[in-house]
């Protein structure tokens, strides 16, 4: 589970840069809650991601994962604890790499590598397997190098690699804004596939408001730093986009703007 109480962040305090990104974010997120995060631009959602994962230390407050106090341990202290695929295709997997080889690393993450790296057969059948539930092909291609893979086919490696150890969290930072409709509505398909199957704490970031709705059992949107909106169960189910933009307008006293979600 995650629990965030009271975090405050603040980006060049004290200079006319100055500029408040949380302010008093409090969010308790149970084992197996897939919360999808939006908001407009500059809302907070990518610093409150980054937050959790230890990108950015915060001012005031806490963050605990698992009742694990990681509020003042560095990112790669965190990584044993949290999975993460990134926007960028490129980010999250290693490209000169093969895919088996790539998922080896995945899987022996935190562990005492020795001398003996190689990818035992028992090993290599896991990951084929594995690769068959994507429904992408890949588990006949275990060594192709990863750079040759489309964007689609490597997030759902980064998810696959992000997800084979079982997080205590898992964050998705606007996954599949850089891919084409077609090919983020599949990795989409997966990452619910995934969450689903592995009983995953997720935050997932979107700027969709349709995906923010339609994926997920709980939906959170943030503006100028705060959660304004914090809604589950069979409200979220029952929720439209233009339900979504009246209560935004309602708590805000403003009109929700941001092309790149109204027009998702």
């Amino acid at each position: 589970m995650l629990s965030v109480d009271g975090i405050y962040k603040t980006f060049n305090p004290g200079t006319i840069n100055e500029k408040v990104a949380l302010r008093n974010i409090c969010a308790e997120l149970p084992e197996g809650d897939f919360v999808t995060l939006i908001g407009g631009n500059g809302a907070g959602k990518s610093t409150f991601l980054n937050a959790v994962a230890g990108v950015y230390g915060v001012d005031h407050g806490s963050i605990r994962i698992d009742g694990m106090d990681v509020t003042r341990l560095p990112e790669y202290k965190r990584a044993a604890v949290l999975g993460r695929v990134f926007q960028d295709p490129m980010m999250g997997t290693a490209a000169n790499m093969e895919i088996g080889e790539n998922l080896a690393l995945a899987s022996r993450r935190g562990e005492h590598r020795g001398l003996k790296w190689g990818i035992t057969r028992r090993e290599r059948e896991t990951y084929r397997q594995l690769l068959r539930e994507l429904e992408l092909g890949l588990e006949d291609r275990m060594t192709v190098k990863v750079g040759l893979l489309s964007g689609g086919q490597r997030q759902a490696l980064a998810l696959l690699m992000a997800t084979l150890k079982k997080p205590k969290v898992l964050l998705l930072d606007e996954h599949t804004a850089a891919l084409d409709p077609r090919t983020a509505e599949k990795v989409l398909e997966i990452s619910e596939q995934l969450i689903s199957a592995n009983h995953l704490t997720t935050l997932m970031v979107t700027h969709n408001m349709r995906d923010a709705i339609r994926h997920g059992n709980r939906l959170i949107m943030m503006h100028e730093g705060q959660i304004i909106l914090d809604i589950k169960g069979a409200e979220k189910k029952n929720l439209t986009v233009e339900d979504l933009l009246e209560r935004f307008g309602k708590v805000s006293g403003e009109e929700f703007a941001n092309d790149r979600a109204l027009l998702s």
